[in-house]
């Protein structure tokens, strides 16, 4: 059981659990400055349930998302856990907010029995660098990191409604803890979540992050318009349709 809780642990509970290291290569040449409108969600603290399927075993647990915004700064904490071992994972992001919206300074993950790994934005130097040393990319503006991404999504959807709908697609450059590579994210369209029993059943735009070859994660958001557009709902699933979903219980306002 505890070598399977891994596996899980290691595909990610949070925001911070996609990955695609065969785009590496090509990370740099696709890396454009991206600059729109956004409108960032209000502070809150956001409470998940986590259900998961991993190797044929059922886990549940629980997600906190800690989410600040004002005064020209931001942070973002995430952590997850499951019975019996406790903390599995911690991803923190934390910087500044500027004409691309939010601009990362550090990004933090750690995972169950590892090490943390860190990303650092330069604003300065305009340079990416991460703590292993071994990669660096040029800052061109509108670079997010894992955990900031979906908040970046969540604000760009906030100014631009009209434009946000089925079939438009919207590409971020994203860092995670040893490397960056660019995401897009499709709409799939409107539909009914169910969430937790203080929120009840909410109308949510459905939004698609598809691998770009059969081998990585599949990422499917939730954002909940009449609910501020936070995540009201997260999947994860792997290309063995395991997965891990995360589902919005409670909404702490701050």
């Amino acid at each position: 059981m505890n070598k399977n809780t891994l596996k899980l642990a290691t595909a990610g509970l949070m925001l911070a659990a996609l990955a695609n290291p065969n785009a590496r290569a090509a990370a740099a040449d696709e890396h454009p400055a991206v600059k729109r409108a956004f409108d960032l969600p209000p502070s809150a603290d956001l409470i998940y349930s986590i259900s998961a399927r991993q190797r044929g075993f059922n886990l549940n647990g629980d997600a906190t998302l800690t989410w600040r915004a004002g005064e020209g700064k931001y942070s973002i904490g995430a952590e997850s856990r499951v019975a019996l071992l406790g903390k599995l994972t911690e991803n923190r992001s934390q910087g500044t907010v500027d004409s691309h919206g939010l601009a990362p300074a550090e990004f933090y993950e750690k995972r169950f029995r590892k090490e943390p790994d860190t990303a650092t934005f330069d604003r300065d130097g305009k340079t990416i660098s991460f703590a292993d040393g071994k990669q660096t990319y040029p800052i061109k503006g509108g670079e997010q990191d894992r955990v900031s991404v979906t908040w970046q999504l969540a604000a760009v959807a906030r100014a631009a409604k009209d434009k946000f709908k089925p079939g438009s697609e919207w590409q971020f450059f994203v860092v995670g803890p040893r490397d960056a590579d660019p995401w897009t994210f499709r709409v799939v369209g409107r539909e009914k979540v169910q969430a937790g029993a203080a929120i009840g059943t909410v109308d949510a735009v459905h939004v698609l992050r598809e691998p770009p070859d059969s081998r990585g994660q599949t990422l499917d958001l939730w954002l909940a318009p009449g609910q501020e557009w936070y995540p009201v709902k997260l999947r994860f699933t792997d290309n063995d349709r395991d997965f891990v979903e995360q589902t919005l219980e409670r909404i702490n306002k701050k």
